[in-house]
């Protein structure tokens, strides 16, 4: 906590700058004095998930999607049959589509899921996304994140180390700095704070 996590994401997300190095896309660097154009790049080529969307109205899931729609564009191909099929997906479809209501955490969390997915973003950010969840709904998260994130560039920001055991490479941040980086057997190996974390959460 506090080690600079969220300021990260805010920078990948292209919604802050950072005051030093360059961030690049498909080799593009990332002009920040534009911020028109990387508007409209993130709304395009990003989709975030984050721990909790407070941002989504408590529309039906139905509607929801449909929003979504309108925003990416994608409108016109959105079919009630793929609408509620993108709902299927994320294990949403079986709650009432027809009445507005109040949408749990783990509710919303799957809409914006379903909403990336929609959007085809290229890539992905997952702000702690199963984290402060019970085990049933982490479960369907998980299964609607693996579908999502697959052949897409995917970077996770987690305290659970379960969600991040299988990356191709894990970054341990300490203090706004990079302590550590490598594979889950790299960092056992060469990081004491990584397998430290481990050991009180997953070992134990």
């Amino acid at each position: 906590s506090g080690s600079g996590k969220s300021t990260l994401l805010n920078i990948l997300s292209l919604i802050d700058r950072p005051n030093s190095g360059s961030i690049s896309i498909d080799d593009k660097q990332i002009n920040f004095d534009n911020q028109k154009s990387n508007d409209i790049l993130r709304s395009k080529k990003i989709g975030i998930i984050y721990q909790q969307d407070n941002l989504l109205p408590d529309f039906t899931s139905l509607e929801n999607i449909y929003l979504a729609g309108l925003a990416s564009g994608k409108s016109k191909d959105l079919s009630m049959n793929k609408a509620k099929s993108l709902l299927k997906k994320v294990g949403l479809f079986s709650r009432s589509d027809h009445y507005p209501s109040q949408l749990s955490g783990g509710e919303k969390q799957r809409i914006s899921i379903a909403r990336a997915i929609l959007k085809k973003s290229k890539i992905i950010l997952l702000d702690e996304a199963t984290s402060s969840l019970d085990a049933e709904t982490e479960d369907k998260i998980q299964k609607a994140i693996s579908y999502l994130t697959k052949n897409r560039t995917t970077i996770v920001i987690a305290h659970r180390l379960s969600t991040i055991l299988n990356s191709n490479k894990i970054y341990v941040i300490d203090s706004g700095n990079v302590a550590a980086e490598g594979s889950h057997d790299e960092l056992m190996k060469n990081s004491s704070i990584y397998k430290n974390f481990y050991n009180k959460q997953i070992k134990m």
